[in-house]
């Protein structure tokens, strides 16, 4: 539009101020974006306004917008996580998961490959963004070109909303939630089932059923609130339908868009106890894996029917979880190799981070579990070295898992931080900026990834 404007200018010189005015007014908008996104970036790590003092867990989703406006913003939010807090430490929050879609941003050409690439970049270095795949089967069915609200986004670690069997008209992302989550402990019912399959399957269906029962209850509670009880979400109009309430009002209809989950953790260890082998080790185990999630995916989704409301199953992000489940099953049943002889369980479907698989055998095995995952999920792979110095080996791992089927994953890998230089990459011994020897003085930032939380070690 401008440029439009600038032809038709009648004098040589009247075209080449506005040209000036433009390109000035262009680069006070590129400083201004991003200092908008520094202080988004720097609010969020550092608003202790969640219960407890915590920081809010946020997260962002973004990746596909492809208007000048949608790529500034994108491309500064990218530029500002990647040069990081004020001492140039890597930010946590928001958790950003870029959105991957063919015709977009997956090779050159597309509108915003330039972007793929940075996040990329950006991921590298600073673990954030994560990635989202738009194309997988699961997600492109609900795609409406041209529609946002339909295009599949993320809480967190894996959190996905999507379907809606209360009102299949509303199988949109914004204005819904997940009410809550339950997981199961699989390690235990493969324990209790010794060996046995259809005893097992008979402890999965207990379960479920009690869990099914639970969430239930925890509606029925949630369903008795009005709407002067949630302020925002619902008093502002957030939650679908929640616009036409009045404050005496009850939410039960509103909530009905949501989600209930039923999560489970361990698969790999449930293996072990019933077959003797995980899904990493035997092609057996895993067709057994896929056969048990599977079977609780069927149990959601017959739940969903006979009850009208939305139950999923989710492929639980248990950092907490995994180590309280097994501390608990070892007092019961002592410790038992390749089950309970370690200090956690591993998260969902993953194959063990102890397991020495590659990153291509870990993403097409966990691949096909997405799927079945309707609630979300996540797979990791683990890289060594500095991989800001091997970008393109980084996209092709994110591309991998395009292809192999998974819905959502990211890339963990070593970020190190000197805290007198603020140098952030791979430090072994030797800071490569300044020369500063670890333990001299305050020790090297040592940042890893546990799931999504990230745990700083010095």
């Amino acid at each position: 539009f401008v440029e439009q404007e600038l032809t038709q200018l009648g004098s040589k010189d009247a075209k080449n101020d506005a040209a000036y005015v433009m390109v000035e007014s262009l680069k006070l908008t590129e400083r201004e974006t991003y200092q908008a996104m520094e202080a988004l970036i720097h609010n969020l790590n550092s608003m202790q306004s969640r219960a407890g003092a915590q920081v809010p867990f946020s997260s962002i989703n973004y990746g596909t917008g492809t208007t000048a406006e949608q790529r500034l913003i994108m491309k500064n939010v990218l530029l500002a996580t990647d040069a990081g807090l004020g001492g140039g430490e890597t930010p946590i929050f928001p958790v950003q998961i870029f959105k991957v879609k063919d015709g977009v941003n997956t090779k050159a050409g597309d509108p915003n490959y330039d972007l793929f690439r940075l996040a990329c970049k950006v991921s590298a270095k600073r673990l954030f963004p994560n990635f989202s795949f738009l194309d997988a089967p699961f997600n492109i069915k609900y795609y409406k070109k041209g529609h946002p609200e339909t295009e599949v986004a993320l809480m967190g670690c894996r959190t996905r909303v999507v379907s809606n069997d209360f009102d299949k008209t509303k199988e949109i992302i914004p204005g819904r939630g997940n009410l809550s989550f339950t997981s199961v402990n699989l390690p235990r019912l493969g324990i209790e089932a010794h060996g046995s399959l259809s005893r097992f399957y008979n402890s999965v269906d207990r379960t479920f059923a009690m869990v099914f029962e639970q969430l239930k209850d925890r509606f029925d509670i949630i369903a008795k609130k009005r709407v002067l009880n949630y302020p925002f979400l619902m008093g502002q109009g957030i939650w679908i339908g929640s616009d036409k309430l009045d404050p005496e009002d009850y939410i039960e209809d509103i909530i009905k868009h949501g989600t209930m989950s039923v999560g489970f953790i361990g698969l790999a260890e449930c293996l072990k106890a019933l077959v003797g082998k995980h899904h990493g080790e035997s092609s057996e185990a895993n067709e057994l894996g896929l056969e048990i999630v599977r079977h609780m995916r069927e149990l959601t989704d017959r739940h969903t029917q006979e009850t009208g409301l939305n139950f999923s199953l989710f492929s639980t992000p248990a950092e907490g979880l995994s180590g309280r489940f097994v501390k608990i099953d070892q007092q019961l049943y002592g410790k038992i190799t390749g089950v309970t002889d370690r200090a956690y369980y591993t998260n969902s479907f993953h194959v063990p981070v102890y397991y020495d698989i590659s990153a291509a055998d870990k993403i097409r095995i966990e691949g096909p579990y997405h799927e079945l995952c309707n609630a979300g999920s996540i797979s990791y792979v683990e890289l060594d070295g500095d991989l800001t110095k091997n970008v393109d080996a980084f996209e092709k791992v994110i591309l991998y898992m395009s292809q192999c089927g998974v819905g959502y994953g990211s890339v963990n890998h070593p970020v190190d931080r000197c805290p007198v230089c603020n140098y952030v990459g791979v430090i072994n011994d030797v800071c490569p900026r300044c020369g500063r020897r670890d333990g001299e003085g305050i020790s090297i930032e040592r940042l890893r990834r546990l799931g999504v939380d990230c745990s700083c070690f010095d």
